[in-house]
């Protein structure tokens, strides 16, 4: 029996923001607001911590924490997905403008790169 492989947890929440803008046709307006992020992010929190069994309070340090981690990872994901658009364009067979994808997922990644590695986590 094969144990199962897991993403960074934060890659998975910067992912799962980024589905957010679409596929067929990327909207960068779709992304969620921080406001929403944060909040996103608090409730995950406090889920994750009742399901180990403990204190389900979260600080304002944990979620600066989590939320600067999902935005760096954000970018990897942006960068795998534009790498990935960029093969299928060149090997697959289905009907969809990869070539278009994988730019507007390089564009959102140049656009916010600079913001998210200045970004520090809490002390």
């Amino acid at each position: 029996m094969s144990t199962p492989d897991y993403n960074y947890q934060a890659f998975d929440i910067g992912n799962h923001f980024n589905e957010f803008a679409g596929v067929e046709t990327v909207d960068p307006s779709l992304y969620p607001s921080v406001g929403l992020q944060r909040d996103w992010l608090a409730t995950y929190l406090c889920s994750y911590k009742q399901a180990l069994g403990l204190s389900t309070g979260v600080s304002d340090q944990e979620l600066q924490g989590l939320y600067v981690r999902v935005c760096k990872f954000s970018l990897v994901s942006h960068f795998l997905w534009g790498l990935w658009a960029l093969l299928q364009a060149r090997y697959s067979t289905i009907d969809f403008d990869f070539l278009r994808y994988a730019l507007a997922r390089f564009d959102f990644y140049f656009e916010k790169k600079e913001e998210y590695f200045a970004m520090k986590l809490p002390d």
